[in-house]
């Protein structure tokens, strides 16, 4: 197996686990339920690729592979038992790099309650720690607001604008790019985001 992988990590109600095939109903149900929430921010097949659509089994088992080779670190999100999202570190440079990248959906109805900015951080804490990651990058469409709210509770800085930088919901998008290396994460985006809760 890969550095820091397969890993479950939890924080109170959140549990971020391995994806699954036996995850297929809940994930598939999710996703239908939640498509015009999600659809706008969904990756497309930019015209004359020969990308097809794959079954969610064909979809996790490669990440499976993936994370096995160490290339990714595919995580399903659960809150309270149920299946609330996914957490996807992608693209793991080795080498002098020690680089990936971040990507992320929510069901609406777990969206605004801060379940997303904790599991990001708990992802991003892992990387660093345990997979020995020296710097994660998050790429967001700028009229994305809730992803934005995101990377400004980590205090994730903003480090320039990719004009078409993914082919999204249709179309060749710019997005936002955002940055954050072990040092400036030090000492966890976790104990980050406890330090600015209110206190009772």
């Amino acid at each position: 197996m890969s550095r820091g992988w397969p890993a479950v990590l939890t924080s109170g109600s959140i549990r971020l686990r391995p994806i699954s095939p036996s995850d297929k109903a809940a994930w598939r149900e999710a996703r239908q339920r939640n498509l015009a929430w999600l659809q706008r921010w969904d990756a497309t097949a930019p015209p004359g690729s020969d990308a097809r659509g794959r079954t969610f089994g064909a979809m996790a088992r490669e990440m499976l592979r993936a994370a096995r080779a160490g290339r990714q670190l595919p995580f399903v999100l659960e809150v309270e038992g149920h299946l609330a999202g996914q957490v996807t570190v992608n693209n793991i440079v080795r080498g002098s790099a020690q680089f990936a990248s971040v990507g992320y959906w929510i069901d609406e109805r777990y969206a605004g309650r801060g379940i997303m900015p904790r599991a990001v951080a708990m992802v991003i804490d892992h990387c660093f720690d345990q997979v020995g990651l020296h710097r994660i990058e998050v790429a967001i469409r700028p009229e994305n607001h809730a992803s934005l709210r995101v990377v400004d509770k980590l205090g994730i800085r903003l480090i320039g604008l990719a004009p078409g930088y993914l082919h999204i919901d249709g179309d060749w998008r710019d997005h936002l790019l955002f940055g954050i290396t072990r040092e400036e994460a030090f000492p966890g985006l976790v104990r980050r985001l406890d330090s600015h809760q209110p206190q009772e």
